[in-house]
Parts: structure tokens; sequence; C-alpha cells
């Protein structure tokens, strides 16, 4: 029987001869990554096991990306943790530099056929381009960052087939939204997901980046698309690597398929407190709101802006609304100040912030209060998650975002593009 891309990829970095789904293995990494709030855990217990010594100090990424600039002392030692850790062993070092889930494939460090491992669970984002990308723990972080190596199941892996062609104003964030409410939160746990079908070819690499992040509220344990020529182009213009792109075998066992026509997707809103409650934006339509985000590793890409301020060039956003702009990457803030796009956000009355995390894991720039209702196009809307736990969050992409930022409640563009 032929193999899957997981098996594939896991067999090339182990030295397993023959490997199935579920068989356990230790893998060797082409790199690994960890932020300010995951960081700092991993380089205590690096120290605690009295480690001297990094595996490869050029395969080694951390990123201050969760709460810079600074927002208190607390996070300020946090990130100093990791900034002089990386300084101490040569790591690779980004702070103010971007989300590392868009920052790292800008740079051009993640490559079709790596296996990375990321201390934060939405590393899968990398499957975008073909790489193995999965979270892992601090613990296990300290452990890689000496050995570099990695225990692994190998798992399981679900197709899901994509036909037809995209509806307007949608994108990945609503094709996503939609698979998640199909297949549940538990839909995909500890199982490998390929995206495959004529359907992918007209995703943008921003559409693509978005899906695979949202893949672990699935429960997915890595995701894949092919390595087409959209992809071959996005890696090119990023580095002149080589790299291996993997693919499944015809006759390789999934153990799940699912087709999705994507002319039957609309506009998806996810309810709280689940992003596998999505609905269609008609459903929910006149929920009204206290702040709109748009932006993070699922939205903050330059189409992303590109989208939001078509939408909102000419209009005002709701009085007493807040709209928080968030590009993902300080290239992308550069790009979207060329293009005059930040000029539409300010002159519609947002607040334009720097790359951050910040509000989507409810950490600053952007904290609601007890009762109020906010509408992000991050990937997660749990209990609590953007501040007070009586608080509200609704995910959606960023037409809708834009557009319900000028109505002040939930809403379809096309009632408010002329």
């Amino acid at each position: 029987m032929g193999k899957t891309t997981a098996e594939k990829i896991i067999a090339d970095h182990s030295e397993a001869q023959e490997l199935n789904a579920g068989d356990i293995v230790l893998a060797n990494v082409d790199l690994l990554m960890a932020n300010d709030v995951s960081g700092p855990m991993a380089v205590n217990t690096f120290k605690e096991i009295n480690a001297d010594r990094v595996f490869d100090h050029k395969k080694i990424v951390l990123i201050g990306d969760h709460f810079v600039p600074g927002k208190d002392i607390k996070s300020a030692e946090q990130v100093k943790v990791i900034r002089d850790f990386a300084r101490e062993f040569k790591l690779l070092y980004f702070e103010n530099e971007g989300i590392e889930h868009a920052l790292l494939p800008e740079k051009g460090l993640v490559l079709p056929g790596q296996l990375i491992a990321g201390a934060d669970s939405h590393t899968v984002t990398y499957g975008a381009l073909g790489a193995m990308a999965f979270g892992i723990g601090a613990t296990d972080m300290a452990a890689a960052m000496l050995t570099g190596w990695v225990w692994l199941k190998v798992p399981e892996t679900m197709r899901i087939i994509l036909k037809g062609s995209l509806s307007t104003w949608v994108s990945g964030k609503d094709i996503i939204l939609y698979v998640i409410n199909k297949i549940g939160v538990d839909g995909a746990v500890y199982r490998a997901i390929e995206f495959t079908g004529e359907g992918v070819d007209s995703l943008s690499m921003e559409s693509r980046f978005t899906m695979a992040n949202m893949t672990v509220e699935a429960g997915a344990k890595t995701v894949f698309f092919e390595v087409d020529s959209r992809a071959k182009n996005y890696i090119a213009e990023r580095t002149s690597k080589q790299y291996r792109a993997y693919s499944s075998d015809s006759d390789a066992y999934f153990c799940e398929t699912l087709e999705i026509n994507l002319e039957d997707i609309d506009l998806q809103v996810a309810v709280p407190h689940q992003p596998s409650n999505g609905k269609n934006v008609r459903e929910v339509a006149g929920v009204a709101l206290d702040q709109v985000v748009i932006g993070s590793c699922t939205n903050g890409w330059l189409e992303d802006l590109r989208i939001a301020a078509g939408i909102l060039e000419g209009k005002r956003v709701k009085q007493n609304l807040r709209l928080i702009i968030i590009p993902a990457t300080r290239n992308i803030y550069k790009q979207a100040l060329q293009e005059g796009l930040l000029n539409i956000f300010i002159d519609a009355g947002a607040v334009i912030s720097p790359p951050t995390c910040g509000p989507c894991l409810g950490g600053y720039m952007g904290i609601l209060a007890k009762g109020e209702k906010a509408l992000a196009t991050t990937n997660r809307n749990f209990v609590g998650r953007m501040g007070h736990k009586e608080s509200e969050v609704y995910l959606a992409g960023p037409a809708v975002a834009a557009a319900s930022a000028i109505k002040g409640s939930i809403i379809h563009p096309e009632e408010v593009v002329n």
C-alpha cells in the first residue's frame, strides 16, 4: 500500500525503515520555534536540566510577538528571557517583526518537506507550504533544543477534496469555519488533514495559511496543501534554498474522505463559544457589536487588509464601536502604508496596532469588558478568550468584519457596499 505525505516525511526524518499510522517514532527536526509565552517555560526547563548547548543554533527560532511591545513589567521580563537566551546561544531571534505564523514563511524559513515543531498550537500554519508542522509543549521544546529530536505518533490522514470555485467575498476563513462546523472540534483529533482537489487552485496563499492555521481547532495534528506553482512562486520570492516536496501516493490509505463544493459556502460567522459554531452570516445578522478586530495570524495578511480597505474606503466606523487593525508583520504593515490602506483605516476611524498577537489571546490592545461583544478575524472564540469571561467573540473573515464595523452590527458586506 502507498504512503501518505505525513508517513513519508516522518520516515525520512527518523531511523524507521517502515512505519504506519499509529507507530511511535523519534524524528529529527528541521526547525524549532517558540514565542514569548511558551519560550520562557522552555528556557527554564532547558536550564533546569543543566543543558549547556543547543543541537543547532541555526535551526531554533525565538520570537517576541504575543506581548510586544511590552505592555507591563511582567511581559517585558517574559520577552527578556527569550531575548537573552537567543543572544547566549546565537539563535535566530525576532522581536516587533511580526506574528510567528506569518513571519516565518515571509522570512523564507519554512520549506516543503520540513519537519517543524513549535511551542504553539497554531504551528500547523506552515502546512500551507507542504511542511509537516505541529505544536509541542515547553518540556518537549527544551529537550528538542538540546537533542534536535521529538517523539511522534504517526497520524492517520483525513483527505478533504475541494471542488468548484469561490463566491464573491468568500475566502479561506469562510472555508475553514465551514469545514470545522461540519466535522466538529474533535473531527480531526491527532489526524493529518490533506486539502486537495481542483478547488485548491483558486485559493491564494493567504487563504491557505488561514485554513491551515485553524485546522487545529478541529484537533488536527498537522495539515498539508499540495506544493503547486502558487506555493513554489511564494517560496522562490523569499529564498533560494532547495527543498523536497512530498505528496501522498494514489493508493495511500485515508481514514476519512470529505468532499466540499466551494460554491456551497457563503460568508461564515462562528458564534460564541466555539470555532465550530459556524453559521451563514445572514443567520446572525443584526448582532450589535462593541469592537471589531481585523488582523492576527489568520487574517492580518496584505490580501485581508486590501479587502477590508476596499469596503471601508470613504466610510466611517459606527459611532461608539472600536475598530482595531493589526497587520501580521512589519513588512505587511509597510506595504499597507505604501498602498494607502492605512490612510483609509485611519480616515474610517480605526486604530492601527503594530504587529502583535495582542487581543487574540486577551493579552492587550483590545481587551473586552464584561458584557461586550466583538467580531474578530482571529482563530478562537472561547469563553474569556479576548477578555472578561462574560464577553463574547464572534469569528469571521475580513469582508464581514469591515462591513460590520461600519454598520455596528454583524452584516453581509453587500449591505454596505454600493
